[in-house]
């Protein structure tokens, strides 16, 4: 049993590792490995042979009203995009990450075919889990949310991925950010599955009583689907590590194994770890620039634990951060957020509900809504740690305007689609949230003795990939095509051996 096991491993092993062109960085323990010819086949070049091309071609992507087949890479894209159209019209944020993501996999079904019935097939998760989160509230009062925990892919490894609670969270919500769950656990390198989960409650309004009898109340549900070596719950929007304690508190109650490899399940590990790694990214984007840090002046979008850990990095590293923001405005430092700063505004934010407008009383030297709109403050830099689309086309353009040279998304999906077109023709520099949020899986997956210094060698590493993939698929420059195609390959090179599953 344990050799067949082992086998198993190697054979899943020998095919992640053949997904990046750079597969001897792949894994940071990882051994040498012989690369592939290419980043598509086996063979000598990018392009699959013609016998096997039109094997391919000749297939019908769909077969619902006759047979549909597709003679280019970007008509399969198309393809593919109105099917998700078709079938989940409702769900706007799915399909706008769809779109996005099969614009950049044109030219991967161009060059074979064959992978865009894989793309079909990764367009449908693997489990959508949805369920009543009943509690009592302060009062006596019965309570009542929804719960949602999707597992979307497992062909790489076990599922895991962010829970995340807040009024905005729905079933939409969740579906489109297990998609993007998918390409950026990938492109880590590690055996990392893809789930997202959370429910539909503000935490911000509610005390701390019934914060721990909600949580309770999710993970008594919750408890049937994940566990260790199955599914990794990690903190995201909503969640800090008192939820994530309650969460834990509620699992190890009702379950006998609440560890693997002496890694206890649900470990608070390296909170910062999400916004240590956004800070990376920007600085290997300035570093492969002939730029750095140093000095930069950076406006954040958010004050949540992911936006003052980017202010705690930029600060280490030199640069200058100089907004936060949150439901009440946003408060502008005209000489910068020093660590001294930095730490008045978490002891606000630490405590639950309270509100950024605080922070005018303990400075002197602060700006409260002044100017009305954050973009209109000049910056180097902009880290948007918030809600989904807070970037817009007119936000990009008053960002240009006031000489930003680029956008590291801290949030999810933090910028527009159509914002992303503006920032190619302002010539803005863009590290999309797929690419700059893996740093929290990296740190799961190093395990306990994880350092600063060794995520920032694996983002280095990722950035690298994703970089080179983008040249190999001529387009330079453009991280958010390079980490889609990277991430998709892994886990499409997989797929391919399992079969229609």
């Amino acid at each position: 049993m344990l050799a067949a096991r082992s086998t198993a491993a190697a054979a899943r092993d020998a095919s992640t590792r053949s997904a990046l062109p750079c597969v001897s960085a792949v894994r940071l323990l990882s051994g040498s490995a012989e690369p592939k010819k290419s980043l598509v086949t086996g063979e000598e070049g990018v392009h699959q042979t013609m016998k096997v091309s039109k094997a391919w071609r000749n297939k019908p992507l769909f077969r619902r009203q006759g047979d549909v087949r597709f003679k280019t890479g970007l008509e399969a894209a198309n393809l593919l995009v109105a099917e998700a159209k078709r079938r989940d019209a409702h769900e706007t944020n799915f399909i706008a990450n769809v779109e996005s993501t099969m614009s950049c996999l044109g030219p991967i079904f161009e060059r074979n075919p064959r992978y865009a019935f894989v793309a079909k097939q990764l367009m449908e998760p693997e489990r959508f889990i949805q369920f009543r989160v009943a509690w009592i509230d302060d009062v006596g009062s019965p309570r009542m949310n929804r719960g949602y925990r999707i597992q979307y892919s497992s062909a790489i490894g076990p599922y895991e991925g962010a829970i995340h609670l807040g009024h905005h969270v729905n079933s939409d919500v969740i579906k489109a950010f297990g998609f993007d769950s998918v390409f950026a656990n990938a492109l880590t390198g590690f055996d990392v599955g893809a789930a997202v989960g959370g429910a539909d409650i503000n935490p911000y309004d509610k005390s701390e009583a019934e914060i721990q009898r909600f949580c309770q109340s999710y993970m008594t549900e919750l408890a049937k689907y994940v566990g260790p070596d199955l599914d990794q719950p990690t903190m995201g929007m909503g969640v800090g590590e008192k939820e994530f304690g309650y969460l834990f508190g509620q699992y190890k109650r009702i379950n006998i194994k609440s560890s693997s490899g002496g890694n206890p399940f649900l470990s608070a590990r390296n909170v910062k770890a999400p916004g240590f790694g956004v800070v990376h990214f920007a600085n290997e984007m300035l570093k492969d620039r002939g730029d750095s840090l140093e000095g930069k002046r950076c406006l954040i979008v958010g004050s949540g634990k992911v936006a003052r850990s980017v202010a705690e990095k930029l600060i280490e590293l030199g640069a200058i951060p100089i907004t936060f923001s949150d439901a009440s405005g946003h408060v502008y430092e005209p000489d910068g957020i020093d660590i001294g700063r930095l730490n008045t505004i978490n002891k606000i934010k630490d405590e639950r509900g309270a509100l950024l407008g605080r922070y005018i009383i303990a400075s002197t030297t602060a700006q409260f809504n002044d100017p009305e709109s954050a973009f209109d403050i000049p910056c180097d830099l902009c880290f948007p740690c918030a809600g989904m689309g807070d970037i817009d086309e007119a936000a990009v353009g008053k960002l240009a305007n006031n000489g930003c040279k680029g956008i590291v998304e801290g949030g999810h999906s933090a910028v527009t689609p159509e914002a992303r077109k503006t920032l190619k023709k302002r010539g803005l520099m863009y590290a999309p949230s797929t690419l700059t949020l893996t740093g929290n899986s990296v740190v799961y997956a190093l395990g306990k003795t994880v350092t600063d210094e060794m995520l920032a060698k694996e983002i280095g590493r990722i950035y690298s990939d994703v970089k080179l993939t983008a040249q190999e698929f001529n387009q330079r420059g453009d991280l958010y095509a390079g980490a889609n195609i990277a991430g998709f390959l892994r886990v499409a090179n997989v797929m391919l051996n399992h079969g229609a599953v």
